[in-house]
């Protein structure tokens, strides 16, 4: 495995402060209320916070050069261990966190949260996070100049257990999802103050953009990154050298093979 050397100086940030930006989030989303056609939600910042929070001690708490926003979290990555793109096999041997998890208060039987021991591998995060490998070598190379967070932290089910995106929900209750996620995001740019913005898929690259006027002061290069999603046969086709370029472009990784 090649190593690499970032040479851009990062800051220290309290990383408390992103720990209680989090929190906020968490008990603000654990307030809403959602109606048909969901009829399971899941927070996995509520009931897998061990994970999250070890994430974010870990790797939070630096200023970054690049953060990439997910949308919101998959049933086999996220929803099991609370790390964004939170593939198992790559949270324990790349991210190297491995922690404890509850479980929703309400579980639908065909997305049981099992944490750590979820023998499911979820395809977007082995895609990213291994993309992420491949460029970087270690996890500490890439989290010296980037991080990687979701724009929402819940996940939303039919009756059958079905999955509803943010999109797919009624507008008026997206109104109050979008508030305290955009509130959250601005909270976590004004902290790590990033300078490439990438949204993995263009919905996050929407929300970026649309909290992004919210800092007028601020100048930032935007870019858009394939979302690794099984579901989109653009990414079964072209990953990873449709993303590979895709960065390269943003000048990513901006670090030097040793």
């Amino acid at each position: 495995m090649k190593s690499y050397f970032c040479y851009a100086f990062r800051m220290q940030i309290n990383v408390e402060e992103v720990l209680a930006a989090a929190r906020v989030l968490k008990d603000e989303m654990n307030a809403l209320h959602f109606d048909a056609p969901v009829a399971y939600t899941y927070n996995p910042l509520d009931y897998a916070w061990a994970g999250h929070e070890a994430y974010i001690r870990r790797y939070g708490a630096t200023t970054k050069r690049v953060l990439f926003l997910g949308m919101n979290p998959g049933p086999f990555g996220m929803a099991q261990t609370g790390v964004p793109f939170g593939e198992v096999a790559a949270v324990t041997e790349w991210l190297h966190i491995r922690e404890k998890v509850g479980a929703p208060a309400a579980c639908h039987p065909k997305r049981p949260v099992q944490g750590f021991d979820c023998p499911r591998s979820e395809v977007s995060g082995r895609r990213l996070w291994g993309l992420f490998e491949e460029l970087y070598g270690t996890a500490e190379n890439f989290f010296r100049e980037c991080y990687v967070v979701n724009y929402c932290p819940l996940i939303w089910m039919s009756e059958s257990g079905a999955n509803i995106t943010p999109a797919q929900l009624p507008a008026e209750q997206v109104q109050q999802v979008d508030a305290d996620c955009r509130a959250h995001l601005k909270r976590l740019i004004e902290l790590m103050q990033p300078e490439v913005l990438v949204g993995v898929g263009g919905y996050a690259l929407k929300q970026l953009e649309a909290v992004a006027a919210m800092l007028p002061e601020r100048k930032f290069v935007f870019g858009t990154l394939l979302h690794p999603s099984p579901a989109s046969p653009m990414a079964n086709k072209c990953w990873p050298d449709k993303p590979r370029e895709q960065l390269k472009a943003l000048g990513i990784p901006g670090c030097s093979p040793a």
